[in-house]
């Protein structure tokens, strides 16, 4: 059950909290790993750690040449790209009336036009392997919106979209797309949250405590198995109830 054993699985935003989980998460399921991010450094420690079955391609999310290049390396390395984990982003905070066209634009170009250009890349593959697997991490924002975040809301809500059509696109073709939602996650990202923000923040989630990387992870490792087969187009919220939708 829940084994990944000869797939290739390519997730981006590899050093971070919750992409870092992802791959220890896919590579315990058995899965050969091409991890992507923009620290080597980091990504050379992961791969350490990890020791085998695991491949690292640098690249520039912000750059449309670096992510137009990213599938066809990883299939040239590794032949395939079974499982595609969209989990990279970035936020550029401010209100709407102050926010800049290039803070509107570098959070867009990250978090929803990079997963756009990678899956439009993938399906092919996926499409003649007939097997394939999408995940894009987008945030409990995209469905609640949250004030100082109209770009980031609205690229992790234009996730929803991309997957839920695209998996209208691919059902017939064996291959699923799917969201997942996190809510309030321990990362680098929450951890710069002011602590009376942060606390107030705590009050509002009904199981009483920040998510943890690991339980979204294990999210992205079922949905890429073949226990999921039946689950497209859905949106999987993790946010320990803090918006039940």
């Amino acid at each position: 059950m829940f084994n990944l054993s000869g797939k290739v699985a390519l997730v981006t935003g590899a050093t971070g909290a919750i992409g870092g989980a992802i791959v220890r998460t896919l590579h315990n399921m058995g899965a050969t790993l091409a991890i992507s991010g923009t620290r080597v450094e980091n990504l050379e420690k992961l791969a350490g750690e990890l020791s085998d079955r695991v491949y690292l391609f640098s690249c520039n999310l912000a750059s449309i040449d670096a992510v137009e290049e990213l599938i066809p390396n990883v299939e040239r390395i590794c032949d395939r790209v079974d499982i595609l984990v969209n989990n990279a982003g970035i936020n550029r905070d401010g209100f709407l009336m102050r926010m800049s066209d290039e803070a509107w634009q570098d959070v867009m170009a990250i978090n929803l036009e990079a997963p756009f250009r990678l899956m439009r890349a993938a399906v092919k593959g996926m499409i003649r392997a007939k097997w394939g697997r999408i995940i894009n991490i987008s945030s409990i924002v995209g469905a609640c919106g949250n004030a100082g975040q109209t770009n980031y809301s609205a690229s992790k809500s234009g996730l929803f979209g991309l997957s839920k059509s695209t998996a209208l696109e691919l059902a017939s073709r064996n291959i699923t797309v799917n969201c997942i939602a996190p809510g309030f996650i321990a990362s680098q990202m929450t951890d710069k949250i002011p602590q009376p923000q942060r606390e107030a923040l705590e009050q509002r989630i009904p199981m009483g405590r920040v998510g943890k990387p690991e339980e979204v992870a294990a999210a992205v490792g079922f949905l890429a198995s073949e226990e999921a087969s039946y689950i497209t187009g859905h949106v999987l919220h993790v946010n320990g109830g803090m918006a039940m939708i």
